[in-house]
């Protein structure tokens, strides 16, 4: 987890203005990776007090889009932010209680870029999701 200056230098690195609340959204999605918007103004309002969800949005959009948190929607699931970036890694996610956890994609070459047919696009990103139930859910039961 980034200190508040190291996330202030993130936001100016990415050409974005330091606010209290870009501050403040970051700092969030680092603190609970795969979270929802739900979960992110919540965290925002404890650390900054009041702060609008519109503007939690807002502020997600432009860090999606400057490419400091990366946004995921499992199928059936809201959407979710991370902080990791900048790879192409993948997620896990337990069927029984929601939990996301990411999964490296293979060391060295990444072989989920190379699709058998490209269709002609430039492919930068694959994505994979892996299901299953998780540890805690598989003790329960």
């Amino acid at each position: 987890m980034p200190k508040p200056a190291e996330v202030e230098e993130l936001l100016r690195g990415a050409g974005l203005r330091v606010t209290r609340p870009r501050v403040g959204v970051l700092s969030a999605v680092y603190r609970r990776p795969h979270a929802d918007t739900d979960s992110i103004v919540g965290a925002v309002r404890e650390d900054l007090g009041e702060v609008s969800t519109q503007a939690v949005y807002d502020v997600l959009r432009a860090l999606t889009k400057a490419g400091l948190v990366r946004r995921i929607e499992p199928a059936g699931s809201v959407a979710r932010y991370e902080s990791r970036v900048g790879d192409n890694h993948h997620h896990v996610i337990c069927r029984s209680c929601g939990a996301i956890a990411d999964v490296d994609c293979a060391v060295g070459e990444v072989p989920c870029l190379h699709a058998s047919d490209d269709h002609g696009y430039e492919i930068d990103e694959a994505e994979v999701v892996f299901w299953g139930t998780c540890p805690a859910c598989r003790s329960a039961a």
